[in-house]
């Protein structure tokens, strides 16, 4: 590293210890009520959600993990859960062999639609409801401008 290290300011380190502080409790408070309610971590719901939208409720295990935000080492050991509780099935792509699609099952996608209401009311109790619509439309766009310089290919 060149240079001299530029040290947060107060009013950016302020910023940044709240970000730091909502990163690692949010998730926390998203995968309790789910497991509490529904016995599912938040990554599988998002797994579960990405199949339940896509045409056909399946995916390639690689569009799959984007989706979901996480590898394909993870996803792969996540879907292998999933397909152990009868939620998702795995086979060989049929325009290429070498490529994995998943999924849903009925099972998974009746899990998932009893899961939504509680997810979604967790959501708008500690995000949505918490922001005037103004800050809601300054959340997406700060987020999305830092999702540009974390995830540069992905789509916002």
């Amino acid at each position: 590293m060149a240079g001299e290290t530029r040290w947060l300011e107060p009013d950016e380190l302020a910023a940044w210890m709240s970000l730091a502080a909502l990163m690692f409790k949010l998730p926390g408070v998203l995968d309790y009520q789910l497991q509490r309610d529904s016995g599912l971590t938040h990554f599988e719901y998002l797994v579960l959600a990405g199949l339940s939208e896509s045409p056909g409720r399946s995916r390639r295990m690689s569009d799959l993990a984007g989706f979901a935000n996480g590898s394909l080492s993870r996803l792969s050991h996540v879907v292998k859960r999933l397909e152990q509780r009868g939620f998702v099935e795995r086979r060989p792509a049929e325009e290429d062999g070498r490529i994995t699609v998943a999924r849903i099952t009925d099972a998974g996608y009746e899990i998932l639609v009893a899961a939504a209401p509680g997810h979604v009311t967790t959501v708008r109790e500690y995000v949505i409801d918490a922001l005037t619509p103004e800050q809601l439309a300054q959340l997406k766009v700060i987020a999305d401008q830092l999702l540009a310089k974390v995830d540069p290919g992905r789509p916002c």
